[in-house]
């Protein structure tokens, strides 16, 4: 994962429900570019009429109506936009499995030949949230509470508001320093720096006095056992 010169890809879909194997659609696709560690401008977002009913547990989720998307345009007639945006980036998004499905079930409907896993690269951003934060909630909403990053705007979901939000909350996971060159090139002049040891002051060895030995064995006489012994004890 390049994120000092590469091209990220955050992205996230909204359904008619949580299986395509029953037939459940995506009714909106949103995507955002992180290019050099920076949240940029260019993106991808588009709604589509499902032909699908909406469960209503999924409305209450996004708020996306039937109505809504009466004159949006089905997913086959943008397969090719939405391909063409994606293709040989590495996405970024969050409980990927969820929307790999998605999306794939959409290019197998479409007639393509080919799975998002064949043409880009998948990273989970739930699972790198998990290995860093073993045990906790680890939701956007968690993940922004714990990062600081407001998104009181944030009302209900929307794959392009939520793919904004995951691009922050991403480069938040993955901060600090991220590249370090130390070659010869540099100002700093960090390798030049030598040091000549011979030039160090002599070690001094500092031996135990004849009472502080004294002391040591009766200690161990007294709680009984040697050394090795306490200090598997104290693990």
């Amino acid at each position: 994962m390049n994120l000092i010169d590469g091209k990220l890809i955050m992205l996230d879909t909204e359904t008619t429900g949580l299986k395509p194997e029953d037939g459940h659609r995506i009714i909106e696709i949103g995507a955002v570019v992180v290019q050099n560690r920076e949240v940029t401008d260019e993106h991808y977002h588009q709604y589509t009429q499902p032909n699908f009913e909406i469960d209503a547990e999924a409305l209450a989720v996004h708020g996306i109506t039937q109505e809504f998307l009466s004159d949006k345009p089905t997913f086959e007639r943008i397969v090719d936009e939405f391909v063409d945006f994606v293709k040989g980036a590495e996405l970024v998004i969050h409980n990927a499995p969820f929307d790999v499905g998605f999306i794939n079930n959409e290019l197998l409907l479409c007639g393509k030949d080919f799975r998002l896993e064949d043409i880009c690269k998948i990273t989970d951003s739930l699972t790198v949230a998990k290995e860093k934060h073993p045990g906790a909630k680890n939701n956007l909403d968690a993940l922004c509470r714990r990062y600081g990053i407001s998104n009181e705007h944030r009302t209900l979901h929307g794959a392009l508001l939520d793919s904004e939000i995951l691009g922050q909350v991403f480069l938040a996971m993955t901060g600090g320093q991220t590249h370090l060159d130390l070659s010869v090139s540099q100002d700093c002049g960090l390798q030049s720096l030598q040091f000549n040891l011979d030039e160090l002051p002599p070690l001094r060895a500092i031996k135990a006095t004849d009472a502080e030995l004294a002391a040591h064995e009766a200690w161990l006489e007294k709680h009984g056992g040697d050394e090795k012994t306490f200090v598997w004890q104290q693990k």
